[in-house]
């Protein structure tokens, strides 16, 4: 087998609506919400009067922005470094478990139930003890970002692989190819829209991973100066600092979002008119 076997894709029928929006819609529809929720702050913020330390209105915030870019894109460099290391690292770490659950059967009997089992561990309970072991560098908030998104990555992965149409695999038995063969030019392909969608949720969650870091201890990041902004009562520059954060979120997911479609054209959403 010298090509990769992928899925064939289907054509579109009646009755069948292909939600794959374009760029420019995702943020057409992305700056009316946003323009809709500062709305609704603003008039909160007016209706009842909240002083600043309490809610800051979106113009406050968005003076921050503007009045401090250097603090911010030092911080943000910081976080954003530690949130791509730590996809990277998640990435390899549950790609690489679900192929050994996925070749090795005494590997899965014994690991799965032990990796199911570990999420009732609350990871941001670990932040202390990666902090003792890693200090209070990049390392503990790359480990931890990478630790939030390892059960998701590797139930995907693992799903997705295990999961192939068995009729490809007998095809390829049949035409003699070997299981490495098999792994690359079949399951590989046949499990990407699977996968894909554990991608998705790891590029949301990362961010959470790393900030949770940065508030047990740091010494740089968006988690550390939303702590020292709260501390002063500096509230507007902990909303800018969050503003940074939610931008960084809906940039990686619309960025992996597009990248992926790309990746896995046979694979498209599709939901049935009602």
């Amino acid at each position: 087998m010298n090509k990769p076997l992928t899925p064939i894709r289907m054509k579109h029928t009646k009755g069948v609506r292909n939600h794959d929006a374009a760029p420019a819609q995702i943020l057409f529809r992305l700056t009316i919400t946003t323009l809709v929720l500062l709305g609704v702050w603003q008039a909160i913020v007016m209706i009842f009067a909240l002083p600043p330390f309490i809610l800051p209105s979106p113009m406050a915030v968005f003076g921050k922005l503007i009045s401090k870019p250097g603090l911010l894109w030092d911080h943000s460099l910081i976080t954003l470094s530690e949130i791509v290391l730590g996809l990277l690292l998640g990435l390899f770490m549950g790609i690489t478990l679900a192929l050994q659950m996925l070749l090795f059967n005494p590997v899965r009997r014994w690991i799965l139930p032990v990796l199911i089992a570990s999420q009732a561990i609350p990871v941001f309970a670990l932040a202390p003890i990666l902090m003792l072991w890693f200090g209070y560098g990049m390392t503990s908030k790359v480990v931890m970002a990478a630790l939030i998104i390892f059960f998701p990555v590797t139930t995907t992965c693992f799903d997705g692989l295990r999961h192939t149409p068995t009729g490809y695999l007998d095809l390829a038995t049949t035409m003699g190819a070997n299981r490495w063969r098999q792994l690359w030019h079949i399951r590989f392909p046949a499990a990407l829209p699977t996968f894909a969608s554990g991608i998705r949720v790891a590029v949301v969650v990362a961010p959470i991973g790393a900030v949770v870091g940065e508030w047990v201890g740091s010494s740089g990041g968006l988690g550390y100066l939303m702590l020292q902004s709260n501390a002063r009562m500096q509230i507007a520059d902990m909303f800018a600092a969050l503003f940074i954060l939610a931008l960084f979120s809906i940039l990686l997911y619309y960025s992996t979002d597009q990248l992926l479609k790309k990746a896995i054209p046979w694979h498209r959403e599709k939901t049935t008119r009602t």
